[in-house]
């Protein structure tokens, strides 16, 4: 399988659910009660819950990964396509208006799910997806940035999506055996024409974000950060600095040894200890991490999901964050 399946999948069987469901208000804000209220002290400065994409796109930070909205091995339609349905529809009630998904997922199936489940889209929802990374098979994943390719990867998905403009369009990977200048051409002409309102990258380093920009702009990066996998950190402080929003996919840590909710996580105790989940603890932690941050957690479960959305009533304390900081050094 490959290794982006292998990681991005995190949620529904590594999740062990506690008693924070029963916390949860049936309302579409998410209340929070219970145990949640001993880590709500006072943090240094207050979070701002939105983000402004592209300098014109205003979305809430904590957003929806529709990726495993898929058949398994990310290949087809869902099982329960109308349980699928019912969780996209739930998220925009929740308050989620910031999208991710790709041409790959499925591959297709993901694009058309969410137009049949939101089309005609609600204002302000903005939908991002990806192109470049194509599926002969189940269980390959192929580069294809070839500038004739990719112009049609954009046509396909704004046919799929129902779209007469994608807000967001991203580099899937960077294809070595095309200059990323050649690739990035292409989806210029398409962003000239009015096909796509903005530009983002995936998986790639800073020299690589510097690279591309000199094509066209770039305002988003999407690499794999967690608390316990920081290898981007140096993408994440670019991104910050440019005032460029990141995207953190597995931001659970991914499935097998990676899950940071294995029972063996040292911050399985704490979120224990607290009576909520790791969950809401790593998904708090990337919201305060920095102001650019859009975590985009992923399930194809309602009850997953609205565990996952209340993470964004979670603060920590200035002493919550340090003592995770350190177990997760340990993890």
């Amino acid at each position: 399988m490959n290794y982006e399946v292998q990681e991005e999948i995190s949620m529904d069987n590594d999740v062990t659910r506690r008693t924070f469901l029963a916390a949860l208000s049936a309302s579409a804000a998410g209340v929070l009660t219970g145990g949640l209220h001993r880590i709500l002290a006072a943090v240094p400065e207050a979070r701002d819950s939105t983000f402004q994409l592209g300098g014109d796109l205003l979305v809430n930070r904590l957003g929806f990964g529709a990726m495993r909205l898929t058949g398994e091995g990310i290949w087809g339609w869902p099982p329960d396509r109308e349980n699928a349905k019912k969780v996209l529809r739930r998220a925009v009630e929740l308050g989620v208006n910031f999208i991710d998904t790709a041409d790959a997922y499925g591959p297709e199936t993901n694009e058309l799910l969410i137009a049949e489940a939101l089309y005609p889209y609600p204002k302000g929802l903005v939908i991002a997806t990806k192109g470049g990374n194509t599926r002969p098979d189940p269980g390959q994943w192929v580069q294809d940035g070839r500038p004739e390719y990719l112009a049609q990867a954009v046509d396909k998905s704004l046919k799929r999506l129902k779209l007469e403009r994608i807000d967001l369009w991203q580099l899937h990977r960077i294809d070595p055996k095309v200059p990323v200048e050649e690739s990035l051409g292409a989806i210029k002409k398409a962003q000239d024409a009015g096909k796509i309102r903005h530009v983002g990258l995936s998986e790639v380093t800073v020299a690589e974000i510097e690279q591309a920009r000199k094509v066209v702009p770039i305002v988003s990066i999407q690499n794999r950060y967690n608390i316990t996998d920081r290898e981007s950190e140096a993408a994440l402080n670019y991104c910050q600095k440019e005032k460029m929003g990141f995207i953190p996919w597995a931001p659970m840590g991914g499935s097998g040894s990676r899950s940071l909710s294995k029972p063996s996580n040292a911050l399985e105790a704490e979120a224990k200890r607290h009576n909520v989940s790791v969950v809401q603890l790593a998904l708090a932690w990337l919201l305060q991490k920095s102001p650019v941050m859009l975590p985009i957690p992923g399930t194809s479960s309602l009850p997953h999901l609205e565990e996952n959305m209340a993470a964004e009533k979670l603060q920590l304390s200035a002493d919550e964050w340090k003592r995770i900081e350190e177990l997760a050094r340990k993890s």
